[in-house]
C-alpha cells in the first residue's frame, strides 16, 4: 500500500541489508533530491517503537538527505514522504535486498551523453554540476568522454573497455590518435590497462614536469604558438604539451645561448649544449677526456655545509611531524630546496684547468631532472685532425714526439697517404703485442696506471685508460669507513719506484721489472678505481654486472658497512626505521620505538644495528646482518647462465699472489685482515 508517512515519523530499519555507505555519493543524492524532489518512494513497515513510527527497509539513504535537508531548514521536520508500506519482518528484509541488489548503476557512456545533452539543451557545467551534487571536474571529464573517437566510446558504452582504459584514451583530444592506439592494442594485454593505454596516447606530447618544459616555461611556450591541454583525470589537472617540436626548440635555443655565455664566462674552447642529464657515448665522439683536479673544501666551507645540512635535517624532522601545519609543510619544503641549492654552490667548484690549457678544453651544459643547466664535472679535448690531435692526457701539446718534429707534409706526402702508412705501423706493432701475453699485460695495467707518475705531455698511442668515473655526489668523503680504510691502506702499499722515469718508456721498463705480486697490486688498483656507484635497484644507479662480481666474490656488505646515524638513520624518515626494526625483529621490537623522537630513535638505532643491545640470539644475528636492500648485491637469477669456458666463473687475482693464481674469497680474507 502506498501512503505518505511524515518524515519525523520515519526511523532506521535494524533488517536494512545495506551496512556501508559512500559519503560523496550520499551529497549528490542529497543534492539530487534538493534540486528535483523525491523521485522514489521508500519501502517501509510498521515499527513498535517510538509508537506510530515506520522502520525504513529500503530507501535509508534517501531518509538520510532529506533528514539532513530538514535539518538544513530546506524542507519541513513533517514533511510528508511517499512510502510503500509491507507487512512483516520477512517482507522488508527481502525488499531491502531486492532494491539493493536490482540496482544497475548508470553505464559512464550514458552518463556522457546525458550530460552533452542538458549542454545542448542550454546548460552550463557549473549548473549541471550543482544539480546532481557533483563536482565541476567530474562533469568536464564526461563532457570529455563524450568526445572519445566513435569505437573507443562505443567500446566503453559495451563494457568492452573500463572508464579508467576510457580517460586514458581521453588524456589528449586528438581522435584519430584515439583510434589508432585502440587499433594497436586490440585485444592484447596492453588494451586492459590504463597506464599502457596513457603512455601511447602521450608518446607524441611532454608532460609539464618534464626538464624541457621546466627550462622552457609555459608562458614562453604559449607565447610562441605552443598548445597546451590539462588532464582533467588528474587530481591536479596535469598539463601536456602538445607541440613536442616547438618545445624541443625553444630549449635547444635556450642552451645553446647559455651554451654560448659558459664558453665567454670560462674562457674555454667550447661548451656543448645538451638536453640530457647526462653525457652519452656519440656526444663525446672525437673528444678525448682530460683529468681535471677538482678543488677541495676549505675548513670554512666544509664547517658551512655541516651547518647547512643540520638545518636540513631540522626541517625534515618538521616535514616528518604529523601535527606540523600544511603552511608550515610548505614553507619547509621550498625551505629545504633553498639549502640543497647553498650546498650545491659551495661544493660544486669549478675545477682547476691551466690558463694556458683553457683554450683547448671545453665541457657539456646539461639539463637536470628540475629543469636547471649545469655545467657537466667532466673536461675534454678535441680529438680530430689538426692542432688538438696533438693534445694528450696531459693536454699539453709541443708539437714532437720523442725530440721528432711532426713534419711529414714537409716530406712531399698527402695528409691521407700519412693517415693510411700510420694504421699499417699500428696493425704490425698490434700483431706483436698481441703475440706477447707477458708485455700485453704489463702494457694494458702501466697504460692505466702512468698517471701515478704526474701527468705527462707524451703520447701513449693508445686509447686504454682506467679513469675513475664521475660521482654522484661530488666532494662525498667516507673517513672511518672499513672500505674507505683498506683503499688508502692498499693503495699506501703500492711500490712506486717505477714512477721516477723522465720518460713514459723508462717508466715502462722500470715497471716491468717489478715483481709479478706487485704489478697485479697495481692492476687491481687500477681495475677498482674504474668502477661506478651502483645500488640493487630498478633504475640508473643499478648495474647488474656488479651484482654478479659481488656474488662471484663473495661479498658480505654487512660485514664492511654498518648504518648510523650519521651514514642513514638521520637521513631517512622515520618509517622507513621503524621498517628495519620490524625486519630483524618483528611488530614488538618496531613498536617499542614507535613514539621515540627521530633524534632518539637514530641514536637507539645506531647500537641496535651494532650488536650493542640485549636481544635474543637471532634477533642479534639479524640486526648484525641487515643492511639496507639498496646495498644487498642481488641473488644469482633463477635461470643461472652456465659458464662460457673451465674456470670461467673463478675471481680475478687480487694483490700479494701470482697474476691468475688467486681466489676472490682468499682475496677478501685479507682485505678484512688488513682493514
Amino acid at each position: 500500500m502506498i501512503r505518505t508517512i511524515p518524515l519525523n515519523k520515519l526511523v532506521p530499519s535494524p533488517r536494512n541489508v545495506r551496512r556501508r555507505t559512500d559519503e560523496q555519493a550520499d551529497l549528490e543524492l542529497k543534492a539530487d533530491i534538493e534540486a528535483r524532489g523525491l523521485l522514489q518512494n521508500l519501502v517501509v513497515t510498521g515499527a513498535a517503537k517510538p509508537r506510530g513510527s515506520f522502520a525504513v527497509e529500503a530507501g535509508e539513504r534517501r531518509r538520510r538527505a532529506l533528514q539532513s535537508l530538514a535539518a538544513e531548514g530546506k524542507l519541513a521536520k513533517d514533511f510528508e514522504v511517499c512510502c510503500l508500506v509491507v507487512e512483516g519482518a520477512s517482507a522488508g528484509r527481502e525488499a531491502s535486498l531486492a532494491e539493493n541488489f536490482q540496482r544497475l548503476s548508470m553505464n559512464p557512456a550514458d552518463e556522457c551523453l546525458a550530460f552533452q545533452q542538458l549542454i545542448e539543451q542550454g546548460s552550463d557545467v557549473e549548473g549541471i554540476a550543482r544539480r546532481f551534487g557533483l563536482s565541476v571536474r567530474f562533469v568536464e571529464g564526461r563532457l570529455r568522454l563524450a568526445n572519445l573517437t566513435p569505437v573507443v566510446f562505443d567500446a566503453l558504452g559495451a563494457g568492452e573497455i573500463s572508464l579508467d582504459v576510457a580517460k586514458a584514451y581521453a588524456a589528449t583530444p586528438d581522435r584519430e590518435r584515439q583510434a589508432w592506439v585502440f587499433e594497436q592494442v586490440g585485444r592484447s594485454y596492453a588494451a586492459n590497462h590504463p597506464d599502457s593505454v596513457r603512455r601511447m596516447m602521450t608518446q607524441a606530447t611532454v608532460s609539464a614536469s618534464d626538464r624541457r618544459a621546466r627550462l622552457v616555461g609555459e608562458e614562453v611556450y604559449v607565447g610562441a604558438g605552443g598548445r597546451v591541454e590539462r588532464d582533467l583525470f588528474s587530481e591536479e589537472g596535469a598539463a601536456r604539451w602538445l607541440d613536442v617540436a616547438l618545445l624541443e626548440r625553444l630549449a635547444v635555443e635556450k642552451m645553446e645561448a647559455l651554451a654560448a655565455e659558459a664558453t665567454a664566462a670560462n674562457g674555454l674552447a667550447f661548451v656543448r649544449a645538451t638536453l640530457d642529464s647526462w653525457i652519452g657515448h656519440s656526444q663525446i665522439e672525437g673528444l678525448r677526456r682530460l683529468p681535471v683536479e677538482t678543488p677541495r673544501l676549505s675548513d670554512e666551507e666544509t664547517a658551512r655545509v655541516d651547518a647547512l645540512e643540520g638545518e636540513i635535517e631540522d626541517l625534515i624532522d618538521l616535514l616528518q611531524d604529523e601535527e606540523a601545519g600544511e603552511a608550515e609543510r610548505e614553507q619547509a619544503e621550498v625551505k629545504v630546496r633553498e639549502l640543497r641549492d647553498a650546498i650545491d654552490t659551495i661544493v660544486n667548484k669549478p675545477p682547476l684547468i691551466d690558463e694556458v690549457l683553457k683554450p683547448k678544453v671545453g665541457t657539456f651544459l646539461i639539463l637536470d631532472e628540475q629543469g636547471r643547466p649545469r655545467l657537466d664535472a667532466s673536461f675534454y679535448v678535441e680529438a680530430t685532425d689538426g692542432e688538438a690531435s696533438d693534445v694528450d692526457e696531459g693536454g699539453r701539446d709541443d708539437g714532437f714526439s720523442e725530440g721528432r718534429p711532426n713534419s711529414a707534409r714537409t716530406a712531399g706526402l698527402s695528409q691521407r697517404l700519412v693517415d693510411e702508412l700510420a694504421m699499417q705501423r699500428r696493425d704490425i706493432l698490434a700483431v706483436h703485442v698481441a703475440a706477447d701475453s707477458g708485455l700485453a699485460l704489463d702494457l694494458a695495467i702501466f697504460l692505466m696506471i702512468d698517471r701515478e707518475a704526474g701527468y705527462s705531455g707524451e703520447k701513449s698511442g693508445s686509447s686504454l685508460t682506467a679513469l675513475p668515473p664521475s660521482n654522484p655526489v661530488f666532494d662525498f668523503k667516507t673517513p672511518g669507513a672499513a672500505a674507505t680504510n683498506a683503499q688508502e691502506q692498499a693503495t699506501e702499499l703500492l711500490d712506486r719506484s717505477w714512477t721516477g722515469g723522465k720518460t713514459r718508456a723508462a717508466r715502462f721498463d722500470a715497471f716491468r721489472l717489478l715483481p709479478d705480486e706487485v704489478r697485479a697490486a697495481w692492476l687491481g688498483h687500477a681495475v677498482a678505481r674504474t668502477l661506478e656507484a651502483s645500488l640493487n635497484l630498478v633504475g640508473e644507479r643499478a648495474c647488474g654486472f656488479h651484482d654478479h662480481l659481488g656474488r662471484l666474490l663473495g661479498i658480505d656488505v654487512a660485514g664492511w658497512w654498518r648504518p648510523t646515524g650519521v651514514n642513514y638513520f638521520d637521513r631517512v624518515p622515520k618509517g622507513v626505521t621503524l621498517a628495519a626494526l620490524e625486519e630483524i625483529g618483528g611488530a614488538p621490537l618496531a613498536g617499542r620505538y614507535a613514539k621515540a623522537k627521530k633524534a632518539e630513535l637514530a641514536q637507539s638505532c645506531e647500537r641496535i644495528f651494532s650488536g650493542d643491545f640485549i636481544a635474543e640470539i637471532e634477533v642479534k644475528e639479524a640486526a648484525l646482518a641487515w643492511v639496507p636492500e639498496a646495498m644487498r648485491f642481488a641473488p644469482a637469477p633463477a635461470e643461472p647462465v652456465e659458464p662460457v669456458g673451465e674456470g670461467s666463473t673463478d675471481p680475478a687475482p687480487g694483490p700479494g699472489g701470482e697474476i691468475g693464481e688467486r681466489s676472490g674469497t682468499d682475496a677478501d680474507h685479507e682485505i678484512e685482515e688488513a682493514a
